[in-house]
């Protein structure tokens, strides 16, 4: 059999580069749907502190769905953002309100300034506050989410809780799912490992949102006020439990 030429493999890879770049479309406008996974077994045994009602708890819950599953979605257009947490089962918020948070979150991520509408146990809020640190490392591992090349980096908020990113270049606004920017790019996947919970973009919408603006509704507070309301309503004696739901309701 005669051997086909070196040059015409080159032109099949090339062929093949530009087809997947036809593929994966920049965009800096549209919307995206995730889906959060929480591991609802582990939340539960984490707060829990009795070993025995602990064992009891997990024994009872292998009979039911280890994992819970929400739907949420995030618009995006001109550097401005609104993610839509969806709303979630409210007995879920009985375990940990980072479980099953109704917010609404708006991001201007040219002035740097956050509003989030939060469903807490205690009220509706409307806080404001500056977009949220992240101490942000970029590696080098890599994977593909919809057809989009991301690359991972690992975060630190709140001085303990551990975060990993994938995002995309290809989608070159600073946003993502929640209250999390601060990347060169749209976090496409979202994980924090020790609260059992991940955020993974399921769709990716490249048609323009309507015109992007801040919620209305709640008591108007800053971060820090919102943050004292809930220390002092918190009726959770010190201890693991109060910590991981604290977290949960300032995450």
């Amino acid at each position: 059999m005669k051997q086909l030429p070196i040059a015409f493999f080159f032109l099949l890879l090339c062929l093949a580069d530009s087809l997947r770049a036809q593929h994966v479309k920049m965009i800096t406008s549209g919307s995206i749907e995730y889906e959060k996974s929480v591991n609802v077994a582990e939340v539960m045994s984490k707060l829990v502190d009795d070993k025995a009602q602990k064992e009891k708890l997990l024994e009872l819950y292998k009979t039911k769905p280890k994992f819970a599953v929400f739907k949420s979605s995030l618009d995006f257009s001109q550097n401005k953002t609104l993610y839509n947490s969806g709303a979630e089962a409210a007995s879920y918020s009985l375990l940990n309100p980072a479980v099953a948070q109704n917010n609404l979150v708006y991001t201007d991520l040219e002035t740097g300034v956050r509003t989030t509408q939060r469903d807490s146990p205690y009220g509706l809020f409307l806080v404001t506050d500056t977009v949220r640190p992240v101490k942000w490392k970029v590696t080098d591992e890599t994977r593909t989410i919809l057809g989009y090349p991301c690359r991972r980096a690992n975060g630190l908020i709140m001085d303990s809780v551990y975060v990993v990113a994938f995002f995309t270049g290809d989608i070159p606004v600073s946003g993502g799912p929640e209250s999390f920017t601060g990347l060169p790019g749209m976090i496409l996947l979202l994980s924090l490992p020790h609260e059992n919970m991940t955020w993974t973009a399921t769709k990716i919408d490249a048609a323009a949102p309507p015109a992007l603006a801040p919620p209305t509704k709640g008591k108007k507070k800053t971060q820090a006020e919102y943050r004292a309301i809930v220390e002092t309503q918190l009726k959770i004696p010190q201890g693991t439990r109060r910590k991981i739901y604290l977290r949960g309701l300032l995450l």
